[in-house]
């Protein structure tokens, strides 16, 4: 199969998911109608959340909203497991596009920060794309595209994927599965603990990676 064909189909493949992800993901935010949506569903309800969240980088929705929804439905820890699996799915996906199709897109409408983002993780791979991931301030999807356009290797994409969005689908999955009832000890201890990895995030994203910014200056 020669390149053109391979970019043809990546090219279908896309409009086709964007089609179908306009009927699966609703406009409205509003994190308990996303609730009953898919859990109107029944036994085929993890496959169709799996499914929303894969193709959040070609739609752009909130993944936030998405993993807080996945801890009303499925409770904390099946949340935590279907929002990993759609996580992984999704990073892929972007990554692939850019890495095959979007180049010379991406590049027209990156900054200068983004610029020197891929930079780095051209330098620094694992170590980089995982500091990211530990970092909600920074969109899960522009990294994951912005990866696609470097020499990374995927495993190692993958990989740093894996282990940086333990923290950050953890506490967004938590709220959600102590949503249920707002007025317990629990659901407060979850908005802590949101509170807790933004202040974590800020240290890291200013002791850590301004530095590296800077180093490449």
């Amino acid at each position: 199969m020669n390149n053109k064909l391979k970019k043809l189909i990546l090219i279908l493949f896309v409009g086709i998911v964007i089609l179908i992800g306009s009927k699966f993901i609703s406009k409205n935010l509003d994190i308990y109608d996303l609730q009953k949506y898919i859990s109107s569903f029944g036994i085929l309800a993890p496959i169709i959340y799996i499914t929303m969240f894969s193709i959040v980088p070609l739609t752009f929705f909130p993944d936030s909203i998405l993993a807080i929804a996945s801890g009303l439905v499925f409770g904390f820890y099946k949340g935590y497991i279907y929002t990993t699996i759609g996580a992984l799915i999704g990073g892929s996906i972007a990554f692939f596009i850019a890495r095959y199709l979007g180049h010379n897109l991406v590049k027209k409408i990156s900054n200068d920060k983004l610029s020197k983002i891929e930079r780095l993780i051209d330098n620094n791979g694992f170590y980089i794309i995982f500091l990211l991931r530990l970092i909600p301030l920074f969109p899960f999807d522009v990294i994951s595209y912005g990866a696609g356009l470097t020499s990374v290797k995927y495993k190692h994409f993958i990989g740093a994927t894996l282990l940086g969005t333990i923290p950050g689908i953890a506490v967004f999955t938590n709220i959600g599965a102590k949503s249920v009832n707002i007025s317990t000890t629990g659901f407060y201890a979850s908005i802590a603990s949101l509170i807790l990895l933004f202040i974590i995030s800020i240290i890291l994203k200013n002791k850590f990676l301004n530095k590296k910014l800077k180093e490449i200056d």
